[in-house]
């Protein structure tokens, strides 16, 4: 029996049907590749499925389904790309926003574990012990009362009159807010870490303060001293308003310091265990330092006598005063050296990060093959070349010379500086000055 025409198209077309749907079936069940994690949060804080999920920056993946467990927390489950997975132990996460007042864009963020940390399996479920939210402003404001929230908009509206016309300034004042904050919740953190000192020293202030009201006079008298210093200060306007402008970089500078202050604490208390040995030669120490001292007395007088004598243009004050006189006059009295000087720092600049390389090349040339790159890491490199390889077996077999280069890269000639090691999460390495540097930030190990 011979088919028709006809039947042989309708063959046909159940034919590219039947194939249309087995494709749609393995796209939708077969997957991308990667694997799913579960991430328990005490909230969503407003995340919707599809929202990114990113490490250091760079999207990896997508929250796909949010649910709520009986305790109310929110199982928020992932997926994350082939190219990061497994991630091992010790990996935490983190619900962020680009802006505290944005109630869009929010995505999660992850930190992985170190890689020499058990994995984490497909399915795995990160506590809330490693999860951070995001606090809202409404759930800021939500917590102060109806009148607490109508000073706050008045103080509000206020400082819109009082910053109107001064609009660059507070933007520029309010870059300094961040490190202010980081400090105060320092210092709370130590006041929390210690509740019975804390409380001992509320309970002195107020004996302190018991005292102080019991001299009322004095302090009157104090007060009127002090109004008189205030009037003093403000005959100064010019200086104290040039004393305000250092003031944000003085403050810049004493949080880095006050940041180091803990390590310091720590080097000193093993400084003074160590010291404790030796405090028995410290009364013959002082026996002869009292001959040392009597001797520098008269040297240190006359230091300040050099430092600062009385009368003008006599010590090293009046002349470390005219040395800004002196650079302007050797900045006009040699133009061409100094345009030539300005003229060729974008010409320079370009080997001001490969410095140490080039310091190195010429400190260590031929005596061994270590090097600090252009971000301080010290680097030695040994060539090594594998001469046997497992086989399907389990069994090692050589190899040929053509099997045991496999896996090198050539013709990286425009590395940028810190290239020479993996680059760092955070982006700052390979270093390309924003584009400045005509090097290739591709090249890497």
């Amino acid at each position: 029996m011979r088919a028709t025409p006809t039947g042989v198209l309708r063959l046909l077309a159940f034919g590219g049907l039947a194939a249309v749907l087995l494709i749609l079936v393995y796209l939708l069940f077969a997957g991308g590749g990667g694997a799913d994690y579960h991430l328990e949060f005490e909230d969503a804080s407003q995340l919707v499925p599809g929202d990114q999920v990113q490490v250091g920056g760079v999207p990896v993946g997508s929250v796909k389904k949010i649910s709520l467990t009986p305790d109310y927390r929110a199982i928020v489950t992932i997926h994350v790309d082939s190219s990061l997975t497994p991630l091992h132990e010790g990996t935490s996460a983190e619900i962020r926003v680009p802006s505290l007042s944005g109630v869009a864009n929010r995505y999660v963020a992850l930190n992985p574990g170190p890689n020499n940390e058990p994995s984490l399996g497909n399915g795995a479920k990160l506590p809330a012990s490693r999860t951070k939210g995001v606090v809202d402003l409404d759930q800021l404001f939500n917590t102060l009362n109806p009148r607490t929230r109508k000073g706050l908009e008045q103080f509000i509206e206020g400082n819109a009159e009082l910053y109107a016309g001064a609009e660059n300034a507070a933007n520029l004042a309010t870059g300094y807010f961040g490190p202010a904050l980081n400090a105060i919740d320092h210092v709370f953190s130590e006041l929390s870490s210690d509740q019975k000192t804390f409380t001992s020293f509320l309970v002195d202030t107020s004996d302190a303060l018991t005292i102080i009201g019991n001299h009322s006079q004095h302090l009157s008298e104090l007060i009127g001293h002090s109004d008189t210093t205030f009037q003093a200060i403000g005959a100064q306007q010019s200086s104290l308003a040039r004393g305000l402008h250092e003031l944000p970089g003085a403050l810049s500078a004493g949080v880095k310091t006050f940041n180091e202050v803990p390590s310091t604490f720590h080097a000193l208390r093993e400084l003074v265990d160590v010291s404790k040995q030796d405090t028995k030669t410290l009364a013959p120490f002082f026996a002869n330092l009292r001959s040392l001292l009597q001797v520098a007395t008269p040297t240190v007088r006359n230091l300040s006598v050099a430092i600062s004598s009385p009368g003008p243009n006599n010590d090293l004050t009046d002349v470390a005063l005219a040395l800004p006189g002196l650079a302007k006059a050797l900045s006009t009295g040699s133009p061409d050296n100094v345009r030539a000087l300005e003229e060729s720092v974008p010409v320079t600049a370009f080997f001001g990060p490969y410095s140490p390389d080039l310091q190195g090349l010429f400190r260590d040339f031929g005596l061994d093959n270590g090097y600090y790159d252009a971000n301080g890491h010290y680097s030695r490199v040994s060539p090594a070349f594998e001469s046997f390889k497992l086989n399907s077996s389990n069994e090692l077999k050589p190899v040929t010379p053509q099997q045991g280069l496999e896996g090198l890269k050539t013709g990286q000639l425009r590395r940028c500086p810190g290239s020479a090691t993996q680059p760092a999460s955070d982006g700052s390495s390979p270093f390309t000055d924003e584009g400045k540097l005509s090097c290739d930030p591709t090249e890497t190990p």
